[in-house]
């Protein structure tokens, strides 16, 4: 109840405000675009671990859930109501392909960005039967920051069919959700779960998707290096079903041709180690003396040494090669709930700092100290 103090003297700040519901500690309007600016917590204080925490508890708390939602937006493809039909499609591609409601565009965007209740028309095709699969979806639209988004995608028949409906006597620029906007749909995510949005739905499936990618991809007996390809190939999962890409780095072909010659100058190094390792076999077996053993045993682990590190070489050419159009860190960063990652590293025995960057593990602190090898999302 005490009384807001004044700006400081002599400063510009047009005032000091009280407002615990906001967590930027400054803000102004910048002279370019007039757009409002904030100074941010950093990623590591408590108050953001305290926030990202309960972000990921509120996808675990859609677990619990989300087969009945499921059936709901099952029955309402029925529905003799079409904007109760129009949101029942609109909440299953949120929840299948992980799209955007909406209403996520940037202040000052004009390109012609559009998430799933501003789809048109002409963003998707319709298809009874291509490659052998029936009731498929073609999806072509640019989404948040001029991503686009190109997906072809068989659904379940009553899918199809309202859709067919749905595009009836409209113009390719014509909405294809015409009785739904995002206001609407968040209205009824919150009805069917309290802080339930398209986030959330996003949220749970990037952590669910990465859950059951690392039990599938993961052998206990594998390398290091291949369990962390293992985990590299389940975030790559997530990446695709979020649509997370960038253009290959400039550097790409470059770096590719120098891990090539590394690997090469390796399988030389390992093609006359184990010609050195079969010659010392053969001494011994000559002269069965004690330097002659001793000799055998350093040959054989050089050569082991050596297969290990043109494994190595081997397995970080596969991970550039199959990630060098997806953003393996947005997701990362942003949906992934980071307990699972530790959990995986400490019942795999992978560093941490193997599959985290310093920033990262500042970041997820609270992960690193509250997950143990046996969490579940």
């Amino acid at each position: 109840d005490s009384k807001q103090p004044k700006p400081p003297p002599g400063s510009k700040w047009k005032e000091v405000r009280h407002d615990n519901k906001v967590t930027w500690l400054a803000s102004w309007t910048e002279n370019i675009q007039g757009s409002i600016k904030y100074i941010m917590l950093n990623p590591s204080s408590r108050i953001k671990g305290e926030k990202d925490w309960q972000k990921y508890e509120t996808a675990r708390c859609l677990k619990k859930c989300v087969d009945r939602i499921r059936t709901q937006y099952r029955d309402d493809w029925k529905s003799k109501e079409m904007r109760i039909r129009q949101r029942a499609v609109a909440l299953y591609f949120i929840d299948k392909l992980a799209l955007r409601a909406g209403n996520e565009k940037e202040e000052g965007e004009t390109a012609d960005t559009v998430g799933c209740c501003s789809l048109r028309v002409e963003h998707i095709k319709l298809h009874p039967k291509i490659n052998d699969q029936e009731f498929v979806v073609e999806f072509d639209f640019l989404g948040k920051d001029s991503i686009r988004y190109y997906n072809k995608m068989p659904v379940e028949k009553r899918v199809f069919k309202n859709l067919q409906l749905f595009l009836e006597n409209k113009q390719p620029e014509d909405d294809l959700f015409d009785r739904l906007n995002t206001s609407i749909l968040n209205k009824h995510l919150q009805e069917l779960m309290d802080g339930l949005t398209a986030k959330v739905f996003r949220t749970y499936n990037a952590s669910i998707t990465l859950q059951q990618q690392l039990k599938e991809l993961t052998c206990p007996d594998d390398s290091i290096p291949a369990k962390i390809l293992s985990y590299n190939r389940a975030n790559r999962a997530v990446a695709i079903l979020c649509n997370h890409q960038r253009a290959p780095p400039k550097t790409f072909e470059k770096s590719m041709q120098n891990l090539q010659t590394k690997i090469d100058e390796k399988e030389k190094q390992l093609s006359t180690a184990r010609k050195q390792l079969k010659a010392a076999k053969a001494d011994h077996k000559a002269s069965h003396d004690e330097k002659s053993r001793k000799t055998v045993e350093v040959k054989r682990k050089a050569v082991q040494r050596i297969e290990e590190q043109l494994m190595k070489l081997q397995v970080q050419a596969t991970d550039r090669e199959e990630n060098k159009q997806i953003a393996l860190g947005t997701s990362k960063l942003n949906y992934l709930d980071p307990r699972i990652s530790v959990a995986w590293c400490k019942k795999h025995g992978v560093s941490i700092e193997k599959i985290y960057n310093k920033t990262q593990r500042e970041k997820f602190a609270w992960a690193i100290d509250m997950a143990e090898k046996d969490y579940e999302f």
